[in-house]
């Protein structure tokens, strides 16, 4: 998944400002087999505007830091298995844009945000898909190297007959901090 989303991001130029290094690519798995429901998500690492810490009330919090060989991470992509790859090979490809283009344009840890009321997907997730498809319609056109995306013509099974397993990384979604004198007064609290 790390290979297909950095080639994905160096193909598409909607997508250039994504730097893959800092980026944990994870998986999830699901709590049932339904197709429905949540095929992926991306987990911004930063506040608005790529800010460490937010106040909420009279408590500032900061997100849950990742890092991985001394460089920290600004987002969180999981997909959850087994239902992302029993999706079509189009609905896995439109999903992974649909993801990556979440990322801030800034790639400042926050996500991107479209005006109005709808601020994640605009006005219309529909729409947003449609936008997305028309986006992987050209990275497919005239990709040279189709390796790289063809595992996911698979489905979850085959993938695990194939190769014996599928290995990834299970991180858990990050928590949302007390710093300062509330983390203080919140650890005080558990220990009492």
């Amino acid at each position: 998944m790390r290979q297909l989303c950095d080639d994905v991001t160096n193909r598409c130029e909607a997508l250039w400002h994504i730097n893959m290094p800092r980026i944990l690519v994870s998986f999830t798995p699901c709590r049932n087999r339904s197709r429905y429901g949540l095929q992926a998500r991306v987990t911004p690492l930063r506040f608005r505007e790529g800010a460490l810490t937010r106040r909420h009330g009279n408590v500032e919090y900061q997100v849950q830091r990742f890092f991985v060989n001394s460089r920290e991470m600004l987002y969180l992509l999981t997909f959850c298995l087994p239902r992302f790859l029993d999706q079509t090979f189009e609905e896995k490809l439109i999903t992974v844009f649909h993801e990556l283009y979440h990322v801030n344009p800034s790639f400042d840890g926050d996500l991107r945000r479209h005006p109005g009321r709808y601020t994640v997907h605009s006005h219309s997730k529909d729409r947003y898909d449609r936008d997305m498809a028309e986006l992987v319609k050209g990275y497919l056109a005239d990709h040279p190297c189709p390796e790289v995306y063809e595992f996911l013509q698979a489905s979850y099974r085959e993938l695990w007959d194939q190769h014996g397993g599928i290995v990834g990384v299970v991180v858990p979604r990050p928590k949302l901090l007390p710093v300062g004198g509330a983390a203080a007064r919140a650890a005080a609290r558990s220990q009492g």
